[in-house]
This record gives C-alpha cells, structure tokens and sequence, in this order.
C-alpha cells in the first residue's frame, strides 16, 4: 500500500526533469490533433486521443497522467467549443483517465517494461515483458467500462443528454460504439507503448535496474 501511494509522489516529480516536461507538453498536443482528426464512420465517431493520454501515463505515472487528461479537455474546449457549455465535472473525468493509464502502465522509471537483457529473467514478447500488454488491456477496459459506460452515461443522463425514455436504446449504441472501438484500441495500444518506451529509453527516459 505504501509502494501504491508513494507512486503519486514519483510521478510529480517527474516534470522536475525539464527534458519530460517538454514530452509531456509534446503528447498533449499530439493528443489534441488526434482529437481534432476523428474517424466518423455511420453509426459511431472514433478518435485516436486516448492514446497519447496513455503514453503519458505509462511514462509519467498517475500525478501527470491526471493533469494531463484536465489540461487537454480545458484546452479542448476552449479551442473548439462548438458551442457546448463547459461542465467542470466532465474534466474531472478527463483526468480520471490519465489516472487510470497511470496506475496501471507506470514504470516508475526503472525500465521494468523495457527489453530485457536476459531473456530468462521474465517472459516476454518480442522482449518487452508481456504483462505490459496485460495492463494496456486492463487499463483500456477500465477506460471505456468504468470511465466511458458507467461514469459519462450517469453524468450524461443526469445532465440531459441522454434522456431517461431513451436510456436503453442510448445504452445499446453506446456499447455498440465501445466494442467496435476496442477492436481498433487494443491492437493500436500493442504497437504503440513498446514504441513510445523504446524511443522514451533512447532519450534518457528509463534506466536499468541496478544490480543487487
């Protein structure tokens, strides 16, 4: 539990280090123009945003992870609006999700998710420990079950735009978009954390444990 809590506290410190504080600005913005470049096929919108917000999460942890996802919804809005009123509750929910990815896939900056030089030391694919690739399942499924299904249906009932005469109907399309959407997300997360960890690694971002 102590291991739990002090994590938060090894995450802030990560954008004490001027060279994460630029990546993090970097993702933010990546995550802004994948919001902007959404996929619109007939029955549901797709877009690719999340992904950024993960990477910063799996790199910076659950502390920047969560300002991460408020900051990229408040300039979200402010940039495109569309008219919309701003509901400060639904940014605290932007910034749950970081904090998910952040819990889940934080490396603590130790290379544990990195290619292993002994490849007897922890089972792996393709030499990243494989239990990355069972965390960015966990944490996308937190993502769209808890965050996107639960949370962002309560609030957008209670708020009224979902009307209650039209809840399961609006719960049936809502699971639809989901699952249609996880079946682009899981394979995209697969491809892109190893990358972002090996290109994070070649700019001093991960180090090897040392040895006991």
């Amino acid at each position: 539990m102590k291991s739990f809590f002090s994590m938060f506290g090894k995450s802030a410190k990560e954008l004490t280090n001027p060279v994460n504080l630029v990546k993090v600005g970097i993702l933010i913005g990546i995550s802004m123009v994948l919001e902007m470049f959404s996929i619109n096929l007939v029955v549901v919108k797709i877009n690719f945003a999340f992904l950024a917000v993960a990477v910063i999460g799996m790199l910076f942890g659950p502390t920047v992870g969560f300002a991460a996802g408020l900051i990229c919804d408040v300039v979200g809005f402010i940039a495109s609006p569309g008219g919309a009123t701003f509901i400060p509750i639904y940014t605290l929910v932007a910034g749950l999700q970081g904090l998910v990815y952040g819990i889940v896939l934080y490396s603590k900056n130790d290379g544990q998710w990195a290619a292993s030089d002994d490849a007897d030391e922890r089972r792996t694919v393709k030499g990243f420990d494989v239990s990355l690739f069972i965390r960015a399942v966990i944490a996308r499924l937190i993502d769209v079950v808890v965050i996107n299904l639960v949370i962002n249906t309560t609030l957008n009932l209670h708020f009224g735009y979902i009307h209650a005469d039209s809840l399961s109907a609006a719960l049936v399309a809502r699971v639809a978009k989901n699952v249609i959407e996880l079946a682009a997300d899981i394979p995209l997360l697969f491809a892109l954390l190893p990358a972002a960890l090996i290109a994070h690694k070649k700019t001093g971002g991960l180090k090897k444990k040392s040895a006991a």
